[in-house]
C-alpha cells in the first residue's frame, strides 16, 4: 500500500494517473484552478511539502507509519507523546442560552465524574446569544458573565480544573463592532454580500487584521491563564481566488506568533464541524476536533476513515446526548463512551438531565478511560476483520493490547462470536477481562409480563422510577489463553437470544458493544 498527504491547508489537488505502460503518478500540491504566482528575478516561492509512505502490511502498516510520522515530526514538541486531558464542553448542553451560574454547576458535575479540564464554548462575547451577531468583538458579554472570563476561569482553575475558550478568530458578523469600524476588513465584492452563518471571513492577508486576532487572542489567554482554545472558522470564502495561498499563510502567521511562545497551550483546530484535518493545522494543533456528528455508528465510519492518516492521539471524540441531536438514534451510554476512548475523550451534554445511575457510569468509564489512556491515546491503531456489520478496532503497545468490537443492528438467535487480535506473541500466555457494562432496566420492561403478573408501562412511573435508581450488569467475560489462540479466535459468550436476561449473556441489541482488555500473565 502506497500513501499520501500534504502538508498544507489550503486549496489543493491531487491526482493518480496509469500510464499505459502501467506506470502510476501520483501529483498533489496547490489547485492550480484560480492559482497563478508569477515569480520575479531574485524572489522565491515555496511550495507545500507532500508526504508519502510505503507498507507491506497493507493498511494498517500505513496507518503504523503515518500515525508515528504525526506523533514524532508534525504535532508540536512538547505535545509529543504528552497525554491528553478528559475534557467537557458545554456546547450540547448550553448552546448560546447560559450564565456564570449554570456553567460553575456544569464544571462541579463534570469534576465530579472525572473530567479535567472545562470549556466554555460559543456565545461568551459581544452581544453574542445567537450566531446573528457579535462575532469579531472580544469584549466579555457581563450580563452572563458578570465577573468575566479572567473570574470564571479563575473559578475553574480553584477547582483544580483546567480551563478552555472557544473563539472563532477568522469570521466576523456584520452586525459586530468590529464590523462596523473597519468593513473594509472582511473579504466581500458588494455592499449586501451574501453570508453563510450569518458571517463574512477576514482577511488574513492584511497586518493590520493579523495584528487585530494576535493582540486580542494573546491578551485573553494571558489575563485569564486559558490552558486551551478551541480554534473554529464557520465559513469559507470562494472570493479569494487567487489570493487563498496568501490567506493560509496570514492564519499559519497568527497561528504562530500567539502559540510558538505558548506551547503548553493546548490548541484544538475545527472547521463547519470537521474540516481542516490536514498535516498543516496540525503543526500548530496537537488536535483536531473530528466532526460535529457524535452519534457513535456514524462515528465508527468517520473514526475508521480518519484513521487510515491520522493518529487516534490528534482526534477528538465525544460522548454526547441520545437521542442524538443529527441522527435521532438512542444509543447505550457504553457504546457511546467505547467508541469515544479511541481519541481524545470528551463529555458533552447537559450533565443536569442525567440520572444518578447514569452520572455514576460515565463515572466509572471516564476511570476507565484514565487507566488506560496512553494506550487509548497513543498505541498503534488498527482495524480487524469481523462479522459482518461489525467493527473491530485494536490499540497496542508494549505491554497490553485493549480491542473494541461494535455492533451495528443485531440479528434474532445470533451465534457465537469470536475475538481476535493481532501483533501478539504466540507462546505467550494473555489474561483477558471485558470492560463493566450495564443495561437500563426498561430495555427488559416487556419481558416482565412474561413471569409476573404485571404488565408495566414502557414509559411509566415504574419503568422511569427503575431507569433512574438501578442498571443491570451486563455479562463479564475474562479468561487465560495463548497469544496464538487469541490470534486464531476465541468464543465470547453469547449474545441475547430473546429468551429473557441471563447474567452469563451479553445482554446488549441493537449499537452494543463491548471492550477486552489483554495483557500478559505475569
Amino acid at each position: 500500500v502506497y500513501g499520501f498527504n500534504l502538508v498544507y491547508s489550503g486549496n489543493h489537488y491531487a491526482s493518480a494517473q496509469k500510464s499505459a505502460q502501467n506506470l502510476t503518478r501520483v501529483m498533489q500540491g496547490i489547485n492550480p484552478d484560480n492559482f497563478l504566482r508569477e515569480i520575479g528575478p531574485g524572489e522565491e516561492f515555496s511550495t507545500p511539502e507532500a508526504v508519502m509512505t510505503f507498507s507491506h502490511l497493507g493498511m494498517n502498516g500505513l496507518r503504523e507509519n503515518m500515525h508515528r510520522f504525526i506523533n514524532e515530526h508534525i504535532v508540536p514538541k512538547y505535545w509529543q507523546y504528552r497525554e491528553r486531558p478528559v475534557l467537557y464542553n458545554d456546547w450540547e448542553g448550553c448552546m448560546f442560552s447560559f450564565n456564570e451560574a449554570k456553567l460553575m454547576s456544569l464544571a462541579r458535575g463534570a469534576k465530579s465524574i472525572g473530567c479535567e479540564l472545562f470549556v466554555l464554548d460559543d456565545g461568551w462575547f459581544s452581544t453574542r446569544n445567537s450566531d446573528a451577531s457579535g462575532l469579531g468583538d472580544y469584549d466579555v458579554n457581563r450580563k452572563k458573565l458578570p465577573s468575566g472570563i479572567t473570574g470564571l476561569a479563575e473559578k475553574i482553575h480553584k477547582m483544580g480544573m483546567q480551563f478552555g475558550l472557544w473563539f472563532e478568530p477568522e469570521g466576523v458578523n456584520p452586525d459586530s463592532k468590529l464590523y462596523r469600524d473597519h468593513p473594509d476588513w472582511a473579504i466581500s465584492t458588494t455592499k449586501n454580500p451574501i453570508l453563510s452563518r450569518n458571517e463574512l471571513l477576514l482577511d488574513l492577508r492584511k497586518e493590520e487584521v493579523r495584528n487585530y486576532i494576535v493582540d486580542n487572542v494573546s491578551s485573553l489567554i494571558d489575563s485569564a491563564g486559558i490552558d486551551y482554545i478551541k480554534w473554529d472558522m464557520n465559513r469559507h470564502s470562494p472570493l479569494l481566488g487567487n489570493d487563498a495561498h496568501d490567506y493560509i499563510l496570514g492564519l499559519y502567521d497568527v497561528l504562530q506568533r500567539i502559540f510558538e511562545s505558548r506551547p503548553a497551550v493546548l490548541l484544538e483546530s475545527c472547521s463547519c464541524g470537521g474540516n481542516r484535518f490536514d498535516l498543516g493545522m496540525m503543526c500548530f494543533s496537537p488536535q483536531v476536533w473530528a466532526s460535529d456528528d457524535t452519534d457513535p455508528m456514524e462515528r465508527l465510519d468517520i473514526q475508521e476513515g480518519l484513521s487510515t492518516l491520522y493518529p487516534q492521539s490528534v482526534m477528538g471524540c465525544h460522548i454526547s446526548e441520545s437521542p442524538h441531536v443529527q441522527t435521532l438514534r438512542e444509543t447505550p451510554l457504553s457504546t457511546r463512551g467505547n467508541v469515544s476512548f479511541f481519541g481524545i475523550f470528551g463529555v458533552e451534554l447537559d450533565l443536569d438531565h442525567l440520572t444518578h445511575v447514569d452520572k455514576e457510569e460515565l463515572k466509572a468509564t471516564i476511570s476507565y478511560y484514565k487507566q488506560h489512556r496512553k494506550t487509548f491515546q497513543f498505541g498503534q491503531f488498527s482495524t480487524l476483520l469481523g462479522e459482518e456489520g461489525s467493527s473491530i478496532w485494536q490499540v497496542r503497545d508494549k505491554s497490553s493490547v485493549i480491542v473494541g468490537l461494535f455492533h451495528r443492528l443485531v440479528h434474532a438467535a445470533a451465534g457465537y462470536e469470536w475475538l481476535r487480535a493481532e501483533n501478539l506473541m504466540p507462546g505467550k500466555t494473555y489474561v483477558v477481562s471485558s470492560r463493566p457494562q450495564f443495561l437500563r432496566v426498561g430495555d427488559f420492561s416487556n419481558m416482565v409480563k412474561y413471569i409476573a403478573p404485571i404488565h408495566p408501562l414502557p414509559d411509566g412511573p415504574l419503568v422511569r422510577n427503575a431507569n433512574r435508581l438501578y442498571k443491570m450488569k451486563d455479562a463479564s467475560f475474562e479468561t487465560t489463553c495463548s497469544g496464538a489462540a487469541l490470534m486464531a479466535g476465541i468464543p465470547l459468550n453469547l449474545k441475547f437470544i430473546g429468551t429473557g436476561y441471563d447474567e452469563n449473556f451479553r445482554n446488549t441489541g441493537d449499537f452494543g458493544s463491548n471492550i477486552y482488555f489483554i495483557k500478559i500473565k505475569e
